[in-house]
């Protein structure tokens, strides 16, 4: 009887070691499930990219003088910049989707010199390139090419 107990005890032992973040499959490999990636959070511009014809790329990092912020909650996004050598507020408020490839920004309203970008255009839609903590918004022309990139690091 002690050795029933004890071959079932080990039994139990090894089936509680099977990793939960698994699963077999009837063709015996396994599927690993993974956190789905979220733009939801706080992220802050670390630089912009400015895509040239020739196929170089300039490169702004931000600093004191340029910053800018995005908020993403699950339906809307907000974002803030300072750019201290322009005297006007930047910032917007609105809608997004987010899914593998492109993020499609819906803006409501904004400061003053974005509502006069919204009157002509309020949807945004982006090439996304987005990773645990920093994501990638490409903005592309009309044959596809890239013309500028956001790049961002999550702060929270």
């Amino acid at each position: 009887m002690k050795n029933y107990f004890f071959i079932l005890f080990i039994l139990l032992l090894f089936s509680c070691k099977e990793n939960s973040n698994t699963e077999s499959t009837n063709d015996n490999s396994e599927v690993s499930y993974e956190k789905p990636l979220s733009m939801q959070g706080a992220w802050e511009l670390i630089s912009y990219f400015n895509y040239r014809s020739d196929g170089s790329i300039d490169t702004i990092k931000s600093s004191n003088t340029l910053k800018q912020i995005k908020m993403y909650s699950p339906t809307k996004v907000m974002w803030s910049r300072l750019r201290v050598s322009d005297s006007l507020d930047w910032f917007g408020y609105g809608d997004y989707t987010a899914n593998d490839s492109v993020l499609t920004e819906v803006l409501d309203y904004g400061s003053k010199a974005m509502n006069n970008i919204i009157k002509e255009n309020k949807e945004f839609t982006f090439k996304l390139i987005l990773e645990e903590n920093k994501f990638s918004q490409i903005s592309l022309d009309e044959q596809g090419n890239p013309m500028f990139a956001e790049n961002y690091k999550r702060i929270e």
